[in-house]
Order: structure tokens, then sequence, then C-alpha cells
């Protein structure tokens, strides 16, 4: 594998906060792809004070959910987004399954 080929894997840090560059570079893409995503409403993004667009983990782990949504089935952003949506409403819904210790479905 080559530098530049370098995949980060790991635990999604709740507390964490990324910067704009941050969030492109762990996505691998253009920083505007990001910030068309914010523009469009696709993507949240913690606030953009002085130092620039500040992005939480969660924003960070739907960026990659929509880019892997857009790229693996050639998806328009707001399909794209729209599927986000539904995996995150239901990993919600597994999850409050969960701890009403009833299980999956």
């Amino acid at each position: 594998m080559r530098d530049d080929e370098m995949v980060l894997v790991g635990a999604v840090l709740e507390e964490a906060c990324y910067s704009l560059e941050e969030v492109a570079s762990a996505c691998r893409v253009p920083t505007q792809w990001i910030e068309r995503h914010v523009e469009e409403g696709l993507l949240g993004c913690l606030d953009r004070g002085a130092e620039g667009r500040r992005f939480s983990s969660h924003d960070l782990q739907r960026a990659r959910r929509i880019l892997a949504i857009e790229r693996d089935f050639d998806a328009v952003p707001e399909l794209a987004a729209l599927v986000a949506d539904m995996l995150e409403e239901m990993e919600a819904l597994r999850t409050r399954l969960d701890r009403l210790g009833l299980g999956r479905i």
C-alpha cells in the first residue's frame, strides 16, 4: 500500500471535532465536495467560526456513508443523503430495541 492510499480505521469518538480539511482528507474528497453537501443541507456541521467549519464524528461518519452510496450506486447526492437518513434511523431503532431487551428483528 502506498502512503497516499492509507485508510483510516478506528472507533468514532463522540467528542471529536474535525476541520473541513480533516473531513475531506478522511473521505479522500476535495473540500469543495464537503462544502457543497453542507450548503445543500445534505451534511451537517457544528459551526462555522473564525477558524472555518467544524464537524463532529457523526458528521464525518455521515459524509463517508453518503460518499460510499454516491460512488457505489452512482446515486445523486440527494438520494444518497436520503438513504443515509434511513440507515441512521434503522440503527437508532435497533439500538432502542436492544435497550428494551427485544433483540434484533
